[in-house]
């Protein structure tokens, strides 16, 4: 959590955005420069993995098969004009640059201690990170969660079969966004829907949130709150109402996106 000078990131559209969750869009540190094209996320390389089942495949082909999709680095352009399509309030959201590569790191890295607030794929957030109190007492202000309500209304107002639609039209290139990023064996929407699961796992907490400063940086004072992940703590920060509203919207999507049958057979 941040002090003066917060960046807000997409917990919220990456999800949603990608396997439908636009999640994670709330405060961290500083401002980053621009990602590269070939993103690296921040975690411990994941261990060698035998050939595993695909418990959540997407459907065959995926909607439009016909249209040939563009080359992963190509993709900006037609990726982000059919999430516009769903809802043209995306546009003033979405990074245009590497979006399927910056969505395919950030949802891996939600569960995470940290993100890579750098390979975001949304603009940040208006207004600063708000706390009250005094020095010994210090809370979560409850005004600064009215910084998420734009970003909450249209995570309300989407269609979750269209995004789904987009979702899997593209879903190759999330897929080779995914073995790119050091998962050459796992399927990416199997990750997807685990991180939906732990997002819906997240914490209620009700009443003032109590805060620490033990240095620049804003720390829950709870260390089971602080313990929790990147994205549990970005849930939590930006207040009750908001984070019913997104796990609701996360839960409409995990449906549409977990109902396929399972593959019995490996990915490669």
């Amino acid at each position: 959590m941040t002090s003066r000078k917060p960046i807000v990131w997409g917990a919220a559209a990456a999800v949603v955005v990608v396997a439908a969750a636009l999640y994670y869009y709330y405060a961290y540190v500083r401002p980053a420069a621009e990602a590269p094209a070939v993103p690296q996320h921040i975690t411990e390389a994941p261990p060698a993995a035998s050939e595993p089942a695909i418990e959540h495949p997407v459907p065959p082909g995926g909607a439009g098969a016909a249209a040939p999709l563009p080359a992963l680095n190509d993709s900006d352009s037609a990726v982000g004009g059919a999430l516009t399509g769903v809802s043209g309030a995306l546009a003033k959201y979405l990074v245009p640059q590497n979006l399927v590569r910056h969505i395919v790191v950030t949802v891996d890295n939600l569960p995470r201690k940290k993100v890579a607030v750098e390979l975001r794929p949304l603009e940040p957030t208006a207004g600063t990170f708000a706390v009250a109190g005094t020095p010994g007492h210090l809370t979560i202000d409850p005004a600064n969660f009215a910084r998420y309500a734009p970003l909450v209304d249209l995570v309300k107002s989407l269609d979750a079969n269209r995004l789904a639609s987009v979702y899997f039209q593209f879903y190759p290139l999330f897929q080779q966004a995914y073995e790119d990023l050091g998962y050459p064996t796992e399927y990416f929407n199997d990750r997807v829907i685990h991180v939906i699961d732990h997002l819906l796992a997240t914490p209620d907490v009700e009443g003032p949130i109590e805060l620490v400063q033990p240095n620049v940086m804003y720390l829950y004072a709870d260390p089971k709150l602080e313990a929790l992940s990147a994205g549990q703590k970005t849930l939590i920060r930006m207040g009750s109402a908001n984070a019913a509203a997104i796990e609701g919207k996360l839960r409409e999507i995990r449906q549409l996106l977990a109902t396929h049958a399972a593959a019995t057979a490996a990915l490669h």
